[in-house]
């Protein structure tokens, strides 16, 4: 006759002392359960094992959700964060050409975008000193050409805030940095009664930076910031 062979003295006495250790480890309780079915045999169905695999399945559901629900709120935050800072940077400068440099350099890198740039409808144009100076950053169009540009030529209302993946046809507004944007995020700028509108625009080369599909109430936020800082200028 066989008999089974008794359990290390030592191991049987940590199961005894400690049995959670064997409750927490999902492949210790796999082996176990599939141990059991098997000395009933092939004719019984163990309703308390099947139970035990849908409840796993649940929990593995569960867990899933929760890293997914925590891993958005980190994303968040660090979103937050970032329009913060962007947004006292541009509250930092104390003359209006620092300003609007900043908006390619500091404010660019605190976004992480690839290009920034100021739009100002003007009856004005790039060859004057003041504007050309700033051509790196400043861009002056005609009247009309904001709404245009962001409705694509569409008859749709002008959004404050525009996400989306694009490949810009010409270099008027990224300069020599338009064949590597593959998206772009359109901030439509008021800057009070009487006064033409103005447009912020980002843009990356990564074409899932902005998509139609992410949230816009951070960039609403920064675009309401750089409005009220604009009209302290042009005051």
């Amino acid at each position: 006759m066989s008999s089974t062979p008794p359990m290390d003295a030592d191991l049987r006495e940590k199961i005894i002392s400690d049995p959670a250790v064997l409750l927490d480890d999902q492949d210790i309780m796999r082996a176990l359960v599939a141990a059991n079915e098997r000395s009933m045999g092939p004719n019984i169905v163990d309703l308390r094992g099947i139970a035990m695999e849908r409840l796993e399945a649940r929990l593995d559901r569960l867990e899933d959700t929760h890293r997914s629900v925590i891993a958005a709120a980190y994303e968040n935050l660090a979103g937050t964060n970032q329009i913060h800072r962007a947004a006292l940077r541009v509250l930092d400068a104390t003359q209006f050409e620092a300003f609007l440099r900043d908006l390619a350099g500091d404010v660019a890198d605190i976004l992480r975008v690839d290009a920034m740039r100021l739009v100002l409808e003007s009856a004005a144009t790039d060859e004057e000193p003041a504007i050309a100076r700033l051509n790196d950053v400043l861009t002056v169009v005609p009247r009309g050409f904001i709404e245009t540009y962001v409705t694509r030529g569409r008859n749709l209302p002008v959004r404050q805030v525009t996400l989306r993946q694009i490949r810009p046809e010409d270099d008027r507004l990224y300069g020599d940095k338009a064949d590597y944007v593959q998206s772009e995020a359109c901030l439509t700028l008021d800057f009070g009664d009487g006064r033409m509108p103005g447009m912020l625009v980002m843009g990356s080369e990564d074409p899932h930076q902005f998509t139609p599909q992410h949230g816009t109430d951070l960039l609403a936020f920064f675009t309401g910031v750089f409005e009220r800082a604009m009209r302290r200028w042009l005051d």
